[in-house]
């Protein structure tokens, strides 16, 4: 997802190196040059990492993001991610990799957060050592199925986090959540949990399945899918679920949250078609773009196609690179279409990034070029999630 930032006055002696060591390693023109700066790079994340200094990490950042510098920015936040997500320091002789297994899911009830019993936890661990895993890779599993308000908070945590996984992946145990002052999760109509886990493997080993010889993430996902899907699915009662591949940490996040996209836009007609017995050709969609200082996301509305009233909406957020010369309004057509909606409207107006004051939920675009709250019909308001997503 998009950072969001704010202005800092100037940069700390951590944050200006880092952004200094970030510029070299994009205007680098060999490898070896290349290893130079990334051992620096690397070097001092992990002092920062270690020491919890969240502030110049995002310094550096905002920094080489304000000034356009996109290349070094990239390369920056990469091995930020990296470092973070690699438990630097628990093993001298092991890699350390925190993974995600996300898995969508859309209910008219509440999605659950909740402890993976032990059986299921052990079902999981068959799967992800059979199918995704390489051989040699041990195992840890957090015993938790996290919301998105529950996963670690910034790259410190997250770093903290990955060290006590990989701990436990190397003495052959799971970790155990406490629950106790975990944040509470708001109900969605659709929604991602996240099984966490880290893998720890001889250095120059290979981490994944696909790593090896005849492997391949098409082959690893329809197993996983199959196999681990049914494993998950008793997790999440009254939900429809659809699994993404397991993957390092960051990047099965971003896979998720580009698979939430369209997979909310489906969820959402079909919780409309049962709830309004509405068939989808019977329904109207109006995309539109909203934007605070830059365009930061398309908002749909939802209506039957004989009434110009609102009934639900959905949020899709632009991602990484994504900007006003992103073929998005395209993307989210063709899903609409695909789920059998023909009367689709593009609105081209710049809508403010408005919510509702009462609620705090997204105001929706409207046949007639305005934003409005999404209510369902009286009759049916009984069924609706509290938080439109």
């Amino acid at each position: 997802m998009k950072r969001s930032r704010q202005k800092r006055r100037g940069l700390g002696s951590s944050a200006e190196q880092l952004a200094w060591l970030a510029t070299g390693l994009a205007e680098s023109g060999s490898r070896t040059e290349d290893r130079y700066w990334e051992t620096q790079l690397s070097t001092l994340i992990d002092e920062l990492l270690g020491g919890s200094d969240e502030d110049d990490l995002n310094a550096a950042l905002d920094f080489l993001h304000d000034a356009g510098k996109s290349r070094a920015y990239e390369e920056l936040v990469d091995f930020i991610e990296s470092r973070s997500e690699s438990a630097p320091g628990v093993a001298a002789d092991h890699e350390i990799l925190l993974i995600a297994a996300p898995v969508l899911a859309w209910s008219r009830y509440q999605i659950p957060a909740r402890t993976v019993p032990p059986a299921v936890l052990a079902n999981l661990r068959v799967h992800l050592e059979a199918h995704v895993l390489a051989d040699d890779a041990k195992l840890a599993l957090a015993d938790f199925l996290f919301s998105p308000d529950q996963l670690p908070q910034g790259y410190c945590a997250t770093a903290a986090f990955a060290a006590a996984l990989g701990r436990a992946a190397l003495a052959g145990s799971d970790l155990r959540i406490d629950t106790r002052g975990m944040p509470e999760t708001a109900v969605f109509l659709s929604d991602t949990r996240y099984l966490l886990a880290a893998v720890a493997v001889p250095r120059g080993k290979p981490i994944f399945a696909w790593q090896q010889p005849g492997g391949s993430r098409e082959q690893a996902f329809n197993q996983w899918r199959n196999q681990g899907g049914a494993c998950l699915t008793p997790l999440l009662p009254g939900c429809a679920t659809e699994v993404v591949l397991p993957d390092a940490y960051f990047a099965a996040s971003r896979q998720g949250d580009r698979n939430s996209r369209p997979y909310s836009i489906r969820a959402s007609v079909a919780f409309l078609g049962a709830t309004l017995e509405t068939p989808a050709a019977n329904l109207r969609a109006v995309i539109a773009p909203f934007h605070d200082r830059e365009l930061e996301e398309y908002r749909i509305g939802f209506t039957r196609r004989d009434s110009d009233h609102v009934v639900h909406g959905v949020v899709w957020p632009l991602l990484g690179p994504e900007d006003e010369t992103s073929e998005i309004p395209a993307e989210i057509d063709e899903v609409l279409r695909d789920c059998g909606i023909t009367d689709v409207v593009n609105l081209d107006h710049r809508f403010p990034l408005e919510y509702c004051d009462d609620c705090g939920a997204p105001l929706y675009p409207s046949p007639e070029g305005e934003i409005v709250h999404a209510e369902m019909p009286e009759e049916h308001s009984e069924h609706t999630p509290r938080h439109l997503h």
